[in-house]
């Protein structure tokens, strides 16, 4: 029943050391299904190069196994939340990817400095505060969805414009249409930390890009007349 779901799991868990955003058994990558109201996620502490496509999880949105032999990633409760509150997404990707964590760890939001980052989004890259002393002992996971759409109501953000977020001292999350393009946006995310972060080291006081570029930039690929591309 799941299968083509399973694979379209595996596929974009695998894509994840391919890209350099993981190492060992690090993040995780889950799809949706809505019309049967569950979601496909790696299995918790499970190598890549072990991983196989009957070794993924399906669990609904209270984040209860409906089918898999395995424990689901220690992240499906932080999944199931972001699923049940943002239905218009279709897969979600977590890494502990090298510049995205560092600007984490260092509480700040990532700024828009160049066209790079304006192809993607207009915003700078959101940075959740560090999780409260209470909510830590708390129902961990669940708190972190909870985290991230805190987040993006105290800053006005749409998810369906910002697809990533960096949650305060813990590292990336991101989203969109389907598994792919949750890993595609992780990758993105990734870059954007990494040329923010050396931007910075060549110029402590560079300034933020331009409004009429980030607007140039952000439209020519995702507004209504948008001429990137080949089109349909």
């Amino acid at each position: 029943m799941y299968k083509e779901l399973k694979q379209a799991c595996y596929e974009a868990n695998m894509q994840l050391p391919k890209l350099d955003l993981v190492v060992y058994t690090f993040g995780n990558v889950s799809a949706v299904d809505r019309e049967n109201g569950v979601f496909a996620i790696k299995p918790s502490g499970v190598p890549y190069e072990e991983l196989k496509v009957e070794d993924i999880v399906i669990v609904d949105f209270d984040a209860k196994v409906v089918e898999g032999k395995m424990r689901p990633s220690s992240d499906t409760k932080t999944h199931a939340f972001l699923y049940k509150h943002w239905k218009h997404i279709g897969g979600i990707c977590h890494t502990h990817s090298t510049y995205a964590v560092s600007w984490a760890q260092a509480i700040m939001d990532v700024p828009n400095f160049g066209t790079t980052h304006a192809d993607h989004l207009t915003a700078d890259i959101p940075c959740a505060p560090p999780m409260a002393d209470h909510l830590i002992e708390g129902d961990y996971e669940y708190n972190t969805g909870q985290q991230i759409l805190d987040c993006f109501a105290e800053k006005n953000l749409s998810p369906k414009e910002v697809e990533m977020i960096l949650v305060g001292s813990h590292g990336p999350f991101a989203w969109g249409k389907d598994a792919a393009k949750a890993v595609y946006n992780s990758k993105v995310l990734e870059e954007v930390a990494k040329m923010a972060y050396l931007t910075l080291q060549i110029n402590p006081n560079a300034a933020r890009l331009k409004d009429a570029l980030i607007k140039k930039h952000y439209e020519r690929k995702h507004g209504k007349d948008a001429y990137y591309g080949q089109g349909c």
